[in-house]
């Protein structure tokens, strides 16, 4: 992984967003919701704004090679945390399958799922638990 040019290490992101859902993590449990960041455009799975996404949300993850071990929250099937473990990167991966469609129809990506957050009032937020689980 260290051998990574940043352009690379980008390109190694599925596109499956799920790293832009609204998530709580606690020192003893995450929480995932199905409601997705103000900057996720959902149908495409893509940030509106990547270049200025810290900036502009305060809860956004900056992922590196060198910090990766530490979102142990991100899913099994994140290329990053994949390449960390020294795993391969699955089939359906577009640098593999030169395409996202696979990835849509085994249902990694939140485009079917998320909601955006401007919809779900901060009061209703535990009706959108989707996962939850112990660290």
């Amino acid at each position: 992984m260290g051998e990574l040019n940043a352009k690379e290490w980008e390109a190694l992101c599925d596109g499956c967003a799920q790293c832009c859902l609204i998530r709580e993590v606690d020192q003893n449990e995450v929480t995932v919701y199905n409601v997705a960041c103000e900057l996720l455009d959902i149908e495409s799975s893509r940030c509106r704004d990547y270049k200025n996404r810290l900036k502009t949300v305060p809860h956004c993850h900056q992922l590196t090679p060198a910090n990766i071990a530490k979102y142990d929250w991100l899913p099994d099937t994140c290329a990053y945390r994949r390449i960390h473990r020294g795993e391969a990167l699955p089939a359906w991966h577009p640098l593999l399958a030169g395409t996202r469609q696979r990835m849509r129809k085994k249902g990694i990506t939140v485009c079917l799922t998320a909601v955006p957050v401007n919809e779900v009032p901060r009061r209703k937020m535990h009706q959108h638990i989707i996962e939850t689980w112990s660290i």
